[in-house]
């Protein structure tokens, strides 16, 4: 179907938009009231439910995770423009204070209506995050344990 083929592209655009920390031309695709969600309790976990948290949020991904890269390993598409849910399976590496190479992998669920992104629930290995958080903040970065951005 040329829809889901289309969705299936802006997908990958989009992580490829999160690899070049551009974060601003993924919120244009975003609802106002866009629901974030990011699994743990820590500076990157919780809830958002506004484009200006999330800009916060994923401004505050860019520092803590410098080097940070995503590679998008498959992506499904269900559903029609008025009702679209994206299921993106990812792995991820990033070089980690001390040097060491960090990796983890995830799956993002998007829900998008009309061409606009309404939700984004993104679900990793938390604990290896947090992990990662942890061993910044031993390295000076103060913000690795920051309370959670959440609205």
């Amino acid at each position: 179907m040329v829809y889901h083929t289309i969705v299936k592209h802006l997908a990958r655009k989009n992580f490829e938009l999160i690899n070049q920390k551009n974060y601003e031309t993924l919120l244009k695709d975003c609802v106002p009231n866009i629901h974030h969600r990011f699994g743990g309790t820590h500076a990157l976990g919780g809830e958002r439910h506004d484009i200006q948290s999330l800009r916060e949020w994923f401004h505050r991904l860019g520092r803590l995770g410098p080097q940070l890269t995503l590679k998008v390993q498959d992506v499904w598409v269900k559903g029609w423009p008025h009702d679209t849910t994206i299921i993106i399976r990812w792995d991820a590496s990033d070089v980690r204070a001390d040097g060491s190479e960090y990796k983890n992998h995830g799956v993002h669920v998007v829900k998008m209506r009309w061409g606009k992104i309404t939700a984004i629930d993104a679900n990793e290995d938390s604990q290896a995050v947090a992990e990662n958080l942890k061993m910044w903040a031993k390295y000076g970065v103060d913000e690795a344990v920051a309370p959670p951005i959440v609205s």
